[in-house]
């Protein structure tokens, strides 16, 4: 089957899966506890989301070369991704927290206003996500391992293929 020779797709999965499996050591140092959940999480260090997408433009650079439309592809959606990463989606994380200490005094309000009347509702709001995006170094950092895992895959293809 060509899905298994398809070393692009199979280079960009692999900086996905080894980028956030690194997240829970890089975690583990600074708070010496295991958090394996970050292994399912967005945002933090390094960005996966940054390193799929150098590690498949790198890959698809070696395949087809720099001067092919492929890569021109590759690298555009790149820079939109990594750009995406380290702005849009880093700000909806800042406003997550806003919101979320807006809707944690909203609920100490209708508590102490429950004192006043038996029959005003407590309503408890679900905390939004607040660790969606990434810092610029992060950004950084994933995309330079993407391009890390690429050439370590371009050297294990033509040494074993």
């Amino acid at each position: 089957m060509e899905l298994f020779y398809n070393i692009p797709l199979w280079t960009s999965l692999t900086a996905i899966l080894l980028a956030q499996f690194i997240k829970v050591p890089l975690y583990y140092f600074p708070n010496k506890s295991f958090n394996w959940g970050l292994i399912f999480s967005t945002g933090g260090m390094p960005s996966s989301h940054s390193a799929a997408v150098t590690a498949l433009a790198t890959a698809i650079g070696f395949d087809h070369g720099l001067d092919s439309p492929l890569f021109a592809i590759a690298a555009v959606f790149a820079i939109i991704v990594m750009f995406d990463a380290a702005g849009v989606r880093r700000h909806a994380g800042e406003q997550a927290v806003v919101l979320n200490k807006l809707v944690e005094e909203f609920n100490y309000i209708i508590h102490e206003m429950k004192t006043w009347q038996d029959q005003t509702e407590h309503v408890k709001r679900k905390k939004l996500k607040e660790l969606l995006g990434h810092q610029p170094i992060e950004v950084l950092v994933g995309g330079l391992f993407g391009i890390v895992v690429a050439f370590i895959f371009h050297i294990v293809v033509l040494f074993y293929l």
